[in-house]
């Protein structure tokens, strides 16, 4: 196993033998790094795709930096694209609480006006009881007067 195997500062180094190597393993871990931060699984997919292109886009001659400036020039404009539908959201749950907002104030004004009728009318109809029950009572004296003169 690697216990009993030794190892050159040649061997270890194989992976990084150049500047741009460097660079790019790097920029692998600063999107990493990014994608941990930000919790970002768009990030976490696209350091996954710069460290596949680093190790294979190389072997097709290919210039992996332009590949790597193309997915994240991607990345930048699907970030936009969303953006920009998070607004257009946003602008409308706005509106629409605005709306709810306003027709919440004029139902509890509603609500506010037929209290008031029925705390009126409540009273009304209380005082007109109690007209009643005078009336009532001045009808059964009239009543028993009328009786007593009838005797």
């Amino acid at each position: 196993g690697a216990v009993s195997q030794t190892y050159s500062f040649a061997q270890v180094g194989a992976t990084l033998s150049s500047g741009a190597d460097l660079a790019r393993s790097e920029v692998v871990v600063l999107i990493r790094k990014l994608a941990k931060t930000h919790h970002s699984a768009a990030l976490s997919q696209l350091a996954s795709r710069v460290s596949a292109i680093e190790r294979y886009g190389a072997a097709n001659g290919e210039d992996p930096f332009a590949k790597v400036r193309g997915l994240i020039q991607d990345m930048i404009q699907k970030l936009e694209r969303e953006h920009e539908a998070e607004a257009t959201e946003k602008a409308w749950c706005d509106e629409n609480l605005a709306k709810t907002e306003a027709k919440k104030e004029e139902l509890e004004d509603d609500v506010a006006k037929m209290t008031a009728k029925i705390d009126s009318a409540a009273a009304a109809s209380a005082k007109l009881k109690e007209e009643v029950k005078v009336l009532q009572e001045e009808l059964a004296a009239l009543s028993r007067e009328q009786a007593q003169m009838d005797k």
